[in-house]
């Protein structure tokens, strides 16, 4: 998806805003794999409005090279960069302007599926990360479609959903050609509202991608359907499954 052709990054941080608990255990997911490495600059690669990008500087006291092609994301992100160890620049995966062996992290979120060529983005993961560096790719998958909160009241998502999100060996399978090995495969339970109320408003805001493929016929029903799941619903968090690969 081109994200410059569409009002997606208006919206992206309302509704993809990770509340600073959920931030940190992610961190610490991340933490578990590199105790004892060296860290001095992290490539956040698809960083889009930099939900990520600040927290893995402060995280890790590091320099962070944040990358993403699309220039009104990188428009969100620049507008509320507060760290000097951050940095942001526009490219595709496919292409990377930084030096080979030249970061000690790569972390990607929920950006592998909008890759163009997969592969040709995993060789340049491949290249830049320096000798005994690890990769992270925080992603959805196929296998866990059904367990995505929004699923049961947008119909068709399911099915654009499939299409657009490779399962667990469809991310596994670049990387590995591109000469890297899995280290860890994990599933990452995060909360994303407080309740329904709140996640409603979330998706209101319009920070999805595949919602915003849906008519706005079959949107605004799915919407309304989930305000009427919160009226009648006990209060209580919302979370969805995401997966972890871990390369090196």
């Amino acid at each position: 998806m081109d994200y410059d052709k569409t009002n997606i990054p208006a919206g992206y941080d309302r509704g993809r805003d990770l509340a600073p608990d959920v931030l940190d255990i992610w961190m610490r997911a991340l933490e578990v794999h590199v105790q004892g490495a060296t860290i001095t600059r992290i490539l956040d690669l698809g960083c889009g409005t930099g939900r990520f990008t600040e927290p893995l500087a402060a995280h890790f006291n590091s320099h962070v090279v944040g990358i993403d092609p699309s220039e009104k994301m990188l428009e969100v992100a620049r507008k509320k960069k507060r760290d000097d160890r951050v940095e942001y620049q526009r490219a595709p995966a496919e292409a990377l302007p930084l030096a080979s062996a030249s970061v000690d992290i790569i972390f990607m979120s929920m950006s592998f599926h909008h890759f163009t060529d997969r592969l040709q983005a995993a060789r340049e993961c491949r290249r830049v990360l320096r000798e005994g560096g690890t990769l992270f790719v925080r992603t959805g998958t196929r296998e866990h479609i059904r367990s995505y909160p929004y699923v049961p009241f947008f119909p068709s998502s399911a099915a654009l959903i499939e299409d657009t999100l490779p399962d667990r060996s469809g991310h596994q399978q670049p990387f590995e050609a591109a000469g890297f090995r899995l280290k860890a495969a994990e599933l990452v339970t995060q909360t994303i509202a407080s309740d329904w109320d709140t996640y409603a408003d979330k998706l209101a805001a319009g920070g999805d991608s595949v919602l915003s493929r849906l008519s706005r016929e079959e949107f605004e029903s799915g919407l309304a359907a989930v305000r009427r799941h919160a009226r009648a619903a006990a209060k209580q968090p919302i979370t969805e499954p995401i997966d972890l690969f871990v390369f090196r």
